[in-house]
């Protein structure tokens, strides 16, 4: 595969016209909250503002939907990247509850949004299946499955080795767990969706316009807004929701030093004739397997092979798109050697968003709100921690689970928002993936 055989841009944006923000036009000169961050927290938080009838702008450096949110795979999953034994031994029972809950929540939350704001997104509740890419690490689905079944009933299905033919064509797995109330869907429309609907409830929704400095300012009438300079201006607001997730910069140092950038790429073959596909994934599942350095894939709607992962931690670059599709393509014909004369379309990365306890966390820092930390799980916890925010600045009670646990820093102050670090991260987690 030659590097200049696909096109260098995420599938899922040749499928839409993203919706228009204000490029151009002035700011306002005060708003209630200002958002920041036009991908699926920062817009579902306009729109639940909008909603509730206050003066809302978000502010986004590039385009709508330029980050993350128009370039993950469309998984809208349960879970989060901590297995639910890994919850309890670090936070008890109760919060393990609560935090697995808040997955499941999420996923009602899209389902609800995408119903009301009649979004055609090509949402469907396909259900998700994860296999294990050692015996070790059945081993440990199935003792999941059991902690789910007893402790949160909640079902998850066990499928072993000799059953998995009926979910997966490939035979290099040792079995796998499928939990049914996962979905798929076409992120770039649905982040498309939530963006007009934000803008219908009355939000404005700024492009081309990076927050470069927030400053605290002293008010006549109590209280201390915040004045937020722009690359076109400046405005104040009463509130700051922070909705930058991986793409986090120096105007937010607090979240910035708290949050680590982490690249994730991803191949889109051309579209597979109606056998092969029911061959390669027979249930139409989203599919991740078991490693630390994952691979995830599954079918778009109009039957391509979609296959990606953490093939470089670094964050994108035109060197690192080229290698990350090599890697991806080798990888997916390990998983699908009969996938080897389909040819690769689209090749793309992107940035997600990791905390150093691989926690989603929502809360108040430096007088601001934010949301961040989803590892990879974001379509569904973006949403739902958004809304959540958005609820909890217009008065409602804290319904976030996440708020009680504190968002850490790194060890010694060894971070302060440039990750070094990620080579080391790399090895390190391959590491783990060979000796477990």
């Amino acid at each position: 595969m030659g590097p200049n055989s696909f096109k260098d841009k995420p599938f899922w944006t040749d499928t839409l016209q993203m919706p228009a923000g204000n490029s151009a036009g002035p700011l306002p000169e005060k708003v209630d909250v200002a958002v920041i961050g036009a991908g699926f927290t920062g817009l579902s938080a306009a729109r639940t503002l909008a909603q509730r009838r206050v003066r809302v702008a978000v502010l986004e450096a590039e385009t709508i939907g330029w980050g993350a949110s128009s370039r993950n795979g469309g998984m809208v999953l349960t879970g989060l990247k901590l297995s639910v034994e890994e919850l309890r031994q670090k936070y008890g029972d109760a919060a393990a509850r609560r935090m697995f809950g808040a997955s499941v929540d999420s996923i009602d939350c899209v389902e609800r949004i995408v119903k009301d704001e009649n979004i055609a997104c090509d949402f469907e509740r396909c259900g998700h299946l994860e296999v294990a890419w050692k015996k070790s690490h059945f081993d440990r689905f199935c003792r999941s499955a059991k902690i789910l079944e007893k402790e949160f009933n909640y079902h998850i299905e066990v499928v072993p080795q000799y059953a998995l033919g009926l979910e997966i064509g490939s035979e290099i797995f040792y079995g796998g767990v499928v939990d049914h109330l996962s979905a798929g869907v076409n992120p770039a429309r649905y982040v498309s969706g939530l963006a007009r609907a934000a803008q219908r409830a009355g939000a404005q929704i700024h492009d081309r316009c990076r927050v470069e400095k927030i400053e605290r300012l002293a008010s006549e009438a109590g209280g201390k807004p915040f004045r937020l300079t722009t690359s076109r201006g400046a405005l104040i607001a009463s509130e700051v929701f922070v909705a930058t997730g991986g793409y986090t910069t120096r105007a937010t140092p607090a979240i910035k030093k708290r949050v680590i950038p982490i690249g994730s790429f991803i191949i889109v073959t051309e579209p597979l004739s109606d056998e092969l596909a029911a061959r390669a994934s027979p249930r139409n599942r989203m599919i991740y397997d078991s490693k630390n350095f994952l691979w995830y894939w599954r079918l778009t709607p109009d039957r391509r092979m979609l296959f990606g992962g953490r093939a470089a931690f670094f964050p994108e670059t035109s060197r690192t798109i080229r290698r990350s599709a090599e890697i991806l393509r080798d990888a997916m014909l390990q998983t699908y050697p009969y996938l080897q004369q389909i040819k690769t379309e689209y090749a793309w990365g992107g940035t997600l968003d990791v905390t150093f306890d691989v926690l989603p966390h929502a809360g108040t820092i430096d007088g601001m709100h934010y949301a961040i930390g989803y590892a990879g799980h974001g379509v569904a916890m973006a949403t739902y921690l958004g809304q959540k925010m958005a609820e909890q600045i217009t008065g409602s009670r804290d319904a976030n689970p996440f708020s009680d646990v504190p968002l850490p820093s790194a060890p010694l102050g060894i971070y302060t928002g440039t990750p070094w670090f990620l080579p080391l991260a790399g090895a390190y987690y391959k590491m783990r993936d060979w000796l477990s």
